[in-house]
């Protein structure tokens, strides 16, 4: 087999240089545990439709659960790190970065940003070792991209709260051990920890899927869950509360989609270097070229937006229509590489074998959640025009 170039995530414009000692070693730390513990297993698991759980200690151990967050028992890393780390995980798969996402920056990050110092010390020590799984429950069966027409409720029941409603799209929730609950109350939008083994809870996994299959989402019933008072996030009061979450998980997807053409291109690569037809390699044909060059420099050119946004936010001056900007189109683009990549392989590239259309399928699921293309387009016109054109 033709041996890669030296640097083997191809960078095209140097952009190591562009990174400090520190993190050039969290992205390899990843990289090498990805190698090692999803690589040779992964395309199995998507096939079975399988998550597995007993991932999450071991991504404990590694540090990317909560890894952006500072509170006691949390990594505390840099958000360019966690950021190297999503785009290494999501290199992987869609799925495994969005397990870490769900954990660290939605229901640990609800936890960190909201809760009381009572819920910090119960739940995000347990959180960031693996040793307890959280899902967070916004999205519903009739409200996707318009969370304020939510219906779950919470209503006072002397000193407890009890909740009814349905959720949909919740990650992890039927292995979570607690789930972050949006519900609306008499004092508006407020969020809640609910036990899974709560009386009422019930999470089932959507099934089937034609995307994230190494992943889990689930249908939540919330049926008269009684909670006690101090079950309630105080920090969090009305949709800005869960939106403070979304804009983190939103970060890590900048960086995460990478991941996805970066692998996708990888093995375009490798396999025109290989396979010959026409009495030469398919990377010496012109087409071939032009195919790697546009994935190429699409893949540098995001990776420069990804870490422009890193360093915003490191910086405390990142603003929400920024991320938007780097959801938007990272997610887009890591689309297209997929596709094309894919075109690289011909026929062989619609098998299990190779990673670009399974990479293209997660992302069809990245680019609707968190987010879709429509909303984030029109959160920068909005930034654009002065003009809310959701309502």
């Amino acid at each position: 087999m033709t041996d890669l170039p030296d640097t083997p995530d191809q960078d095209l414009l140097a952009l190591d240089g562009l990174l400090s000692r520190e993190e050039r070693a969290t992205r390899d730390r990843v990289r090498a545990f990805v190698d090692e513990h999803v690589r040779p297993h992964v395309a199995r698991w998507y096939e079975d439709a399988h998550f597995p759980r007993e991932l999450m200690p071991e991504l404990g151990r590694l540090g990317v659960l909560g890894m952006h967050l500072h509170d006691e028992g949390c990594p505390g890393r840099s958000a360019v790190e966690y950021g190297l780390a999503a785009l290494e995980l999501e290199a992987g798969d869609s799925g495994l970065r969005t397990a870490v996402s769900v954990q660290g920056s939605l229901a640990m990050s609800a936890i960190s940003k909201h809760g009381s110092e009572e819920q910090k010390a119960r739940w995000l020590p347990e959180m960031a070792a693996g040793r307890a799984v959280g899902c967070f429950g916004l999205t519903e069966p009739d409200a996707g991209s318009d969370p304020g027409s939510m219906t779950t409720t919470a209503r006072r029941d002397g000193s407890d709260w009890v909740l009814d409603g349905r959720k949909r799209w919740i990650g992890l929730a039927s292995l979570a051990d607690v789930a972050v609950v949006w519900a609306r109350t008499d004092e508006g939008v407020r969020g809640f920890l609910v036990p899974t083994d709560s009386p009422g809870f019930a999470a089932r996994p959507i099934v089937p899927k034609l995307s994230m299959r190494a992943s889990v989402q689930c249908d939540v019933d919330l049926d008269g869950v009684r909670l006690p008072a101090d079950a309630q996030l105080p920090g969090a009061r009305g949709l800005s509360g869960p939106f403070a979450c979304l804009n983190e998980a939103r970060y890590g997807i900048v960086w995460g989609v990478l991941g996805a053409a970066r692998d996708s291109y990888l093995d375009a690569l490798r396999w025109s270097l290989t396979r010959r037809q026409f009495d030469r390699p398919l990377a010496g044909f012109q087409l071939t070229q032009r195919k790697l060059t546009d994935m190429a420099v699409a893949i540098a050119k995001g990776q420069l937006l990804a870490l422009h946004l890193g360093r915003l936010k490191d910086a405390g001056a990142l603003e929400p229509h920024q991320i938007s900007v780097g959801k938007l189109d990272n997610t887009r683009v890591a689309i297209e590489v997929c596709r094309e990549a894919r075109t690289v392989l011909g026929g062989n590239g619609v098998t299990l074998e190779h990673s670009p259309l399974r990479h293209a399928s997660n992302l069809e699921s990245v680019r609707t959640y968190e987010g879709t293309d429509e909303v984030h387009t029109l959160v920068v016109g909005q930034r654009l025009t002065g003009i809310s054109a959701f309502r």
